[in-house]
């Protein structure tokens, strides 16, 4: 079995996949103050609880956008496992089948190079993916696997919470949709501004990135696929038609590729 992990900057999530399919997800705080013996713990309670004997991973692959987790989880896979894991980094990039722009090497999100690799590589096409994490990430790769450009926004979350923690009198709300755009009381008015809003930024963004796509490599902007991930996806995804796939798991997904592809 292949043990794959996802540090995220608001959850970690695990993973174990059996020849390439998956089987077992946990999500748990990311939390920089945690040790590795404590995530350690964590990890070994989970495994139990499912029945998952540890002694059965033979791989592992590790993705994060914490820099201060990365040697935390390095070690404890070590100990865990007795398997060095496959850490997606620059020194991967040249065997994967994206191309990352020098310019980007050094700055690209990790998981965001997941997802590209398992975009691509799935439907082999241009391709726009759409990441509900923490931010909100919008990742164009082209039809020949040039990642040709990245937008980030806050994410919905992110977005709810800054509201919430730096007004005095508004609440923290569900993410969802309102009845209404004409919010008629606190709760839908909020949900109206954010998750309504959301919705035009991200309908607006992708119709301007297909449109430079288009242009940039001549491509038809119609051509090109849009895949939504990440796990605030499902707010958008009853109210708008923009997405052609949406797939909470690409991630992870994209980890265990990278690991077949670089364990071959």
């Amino acid at each position: 079995m292949l043990l794959a992990i996802d540090i995220g900057n608001t959850n970690i999530v695990t993973a174990l996949f059996h020849e390439n399919e998956l089987v077992n997800t946990w999500r748990i705080y990311s939390d920089t103050r945690r040790t590795g013996d404590e995530y350690s713990a964590i990890l070994a309670s989970l495994f139990r609880d499912a029945g998952v004997n540890i002694a059965r991973i033979d791989s592992c692959v590790l993705s994060s956008v914490v820099p201060v987790l990365i040697g935390q989880f390095v070690g404890l896979l070590e100990r865990m496992t007795g398997k060095k894991p496959v850490l997606v980094n620059p020194g991967l990039f040249p065997l994967l089948p994206v191309k990352i722009p020098e310019s980007a090497v050094h700055e690209i999100g990790s998981d965001l190079v997941c997802n590209a690799v398992e975009a691509y590589s799935r439907y082999r096409q241009a391709c726009i993916i759409v990441d509900f994490g923490t931010a909100l990430t919008f990742t164009a790769v082209d039809t020949d696997g040039n990642l040709q450009g990245i937008a980030i926004t806050p994410g919905l979350g992110t977005a709810r919470n800054s509201l919430f923690n730096n007004t005095a009198q508004l609440p923290s709300v569900p993410l969802e949709a309102p009845p209404s755009s004409l919010g008629t009381n606190t709760i839908h008015s909020i949900q109206a501004g954010i998750v309504l809003g959301y919705k035009g930024l991200v309908e607006s963004l992708i119709h301007t990135m297909k449109q430079e796509l288009a242009e940039k490599t001549g491509i038809d902007r119609d051509s090109i696929r849009v895949i939504a991930t990440g796990g605030l996806n499902s707010v958008l995804k009853p109210i708008t038609a923009v997405f052609q796939d949406v797939d909470k798991y690409l991630t992870l997904y994209g980890l265990n590729r990278i690991a077949s592809l670089v364990q071959q």
